[in-house]
């Protein structure tokens, strides 16, 4: 299967380029704005896999994009050039267009949300498959919760948070993701009912296995819209991100508390610099991140329960988690498995114990805590 990673040496597209180099059944092509970078990329892909990955220049934003898609004879598509806060379809639209399947790394809550009813027809009558938020959330947090949960009677609620190791890599992409939200309301389902909580302000201390207490803030994710229906949640859906510094928590809080009173009307403006002078932290942190999931609910026999999952990623291998889902993906397609045509969000589609082997590849080591 020829497949097209958009946004190929970033940050997040470079690591699923690497997996997907070594799989004998993947002709890869990586693809960026810059046809230079995405060449040297490829060919030391090629020296490592002795192997034929070709990088080529690609603008998805431009009129022939879809010409471009066919010319180079693609199959499927990652796209990983976000932020996808704001952004359309475009891309999606391009592929069913030109017959290639499409899958994304999407975290946006209105671009996963919405994504299945805007894309459902066209790719049923391409007869392809359009695959978004295959990352972390809602991919990954959605295995853990079925495993969690199997065989309840009840869910009554979900907590999840992500703990990023301090000196691990860091994209502009992704702050400018995270800052859109910044101080902005947003909806969650909490007391049974939608209430309003500010993006990275509300911290609340949370509890990890393997990693230090730290301070959890609201953050806005797909999860929080999908999870209440999808799994029938009777009182909350929570997801806060955890900063490892504490002063660099505290500090969204800040830009979260001047853009409510209007004061900093755009804290995406600001992802280049706090990008750059997140670095000066490095040495207050550590390589060590986390993520933790916990439910709560009533068992088959009736009976309250509160599990946790825990995962802890050491030496700045924690933005590896997010691109596992996708590369799952990719490889179940190239092998030829078959899967109804038709778009949709990546709830449901990976069992936990599919990413036990890509966990273990990492020195990842996991934890499930009976709680209650």
């Amino acid at each position: 299967m020829r497949v097209m990673v958009l946004g190929g040496y970033g940050n997040f597209g470079a690591r699923i380029c690497r997996a997907l180099a070594a799989d004998s059944s993947i002709e890869l092509l990586v693809a960026g704005r810059y046809e230079s970078r995405a060449s040297a990329f490829a060919q030391a892909l090629n020296q490592i896999h002795h192997r034929h990955a070709k990088g080529v220049a690609v603008d998805w934003q431009s009129a022939h994009f879809v010409q471009t898609l066919q010319a180079h004879g693609v199959e499927l598509l990652l796209h990983t050039a976000g932020p996808f806060q704001g952004q359309n379809y475009v891309v999606a639209q391009a592929c069913a267009e030109a017959g290639a399947h499409y899958i994304d790394l999407a975290d946006g809550r209105r671009f996963v949300c919405d994504f299945a009813a805007a894309l459902q027809a066209p790719f049923v009558a391409a007869n392809r498959i359009a695959i978004t938020g295959a990352s972390t959330v809602p991919a990954l947090s959605s295995a853990v919760v079925d495993f969690l949960s199997r065989g309840w009677s009840r869910i009554d609620s979900i907590d999840i948070c992500i703990a990023p190791a301090q000196t691990a890599p860091r994209g502009v992409a992704t702050l400018e993701a995270v800052l859109s939200y910044c101080g902005m309301p947003i909806p969650v389902w909490v007391g049974g009912r939608w209430q309003d909580r500010a993006g990275w302000a509300d911290l609340q201390p949370v509890q990890f296995a393997r990693l230090r207490p730290r301070l959890g803030a609201v953050c806005d994710i797909p999860d929080l819209a999908l999870f209440p229906t999808h799994y029938g949640v009777r009182d909350r859906v929570e997801f806060r991100a955890a900063l490892e510094v504490g002063l660099s928590q505290r500090a969204f809080a800040v830009l979260a508390w001047l853009r409510q009173r209007g004061v900093l009307k755009n804290p995406g403006s600001l992802a280049r610099l706090l990008n750059a002078g997140a670095k000066l932290f490095d040495p207050l942190g550590s390589a060590l991140g986390g993520m933790v999931v916990r439910v709560a609910g009533v068992n088959a026999d009736g009976a309250s329960v509160k599990r946790a999952w825990h995962i802890s990623a050491d030496n700045d291998h924690g933005p590896e988690i997010p691109c596992m889902a996708a590369i799952l993906l990719a490889r179940r397609l190239a092998a030829g498995e078959t899967v109804e045509p038709g778009a949709r969000a990546c709830v449901g589609l990976h069992a936990l114990e599919d990413f036990a082997p890509e966990f273990a590849k990492w020195g990842m080591v996991t934890d499930v805590v009976e709680e209650g």
